[in-house]
């Protein structure tokens, strides 16, 4: 998969989560882990794309990392949402499964990146 791909893959997902969290009830769990699985869910395709507008290895590697944090902190979102009830693990399992794939490709290629820096 090239950049581009995974750029649109990303957005795709932070797509996705924001029709998710607009789903949950307006309780006040809810509200608050909507609004966590909002921010990290588009956070993932946000510091994707800007490691790809890095200055240096660095800050491209660094991007990566937050990437990959934020796919890793979608996956607890999920997690939290299936386990409280407010969805059926059913309705979940693809969007589970793709925060894992993602948190693993970004994983990947920071450490492919810092090997080679």
């Amino acid at each position: 998969m090239n950049a581009d791909e995974m750029r649109k893959r990303t957005k795709m997902f932070a797509l996705i989560i924001l029709k998710l969290a607009d789903s949950l009830p307006r309780t006040a769990s809810g509200r608050t882990i909507a609004g966590q699985i909002a921010r990290a869910g588009t956070s993932v395709a946000a510091n994707y794309r800007a490691a790809g507008k890095g200055r240096s290895k660095a800050e491209f590697i660094a991007k990566l990392g937050i990437a990959e944090e934020e796919a890793d902190e979608t996956q607890f979102w999920l997690e939290m949402i299936v386990e409280s009830g407010m969805v059926p693990a059913r309705k979940l399992e693809s969007l589970q499964n793709e925060a894992r794939e993602l948190t693993a490709i970004i994983a990947a290629s920071r450490i492919s990146a810092s090997k080679r820096k």
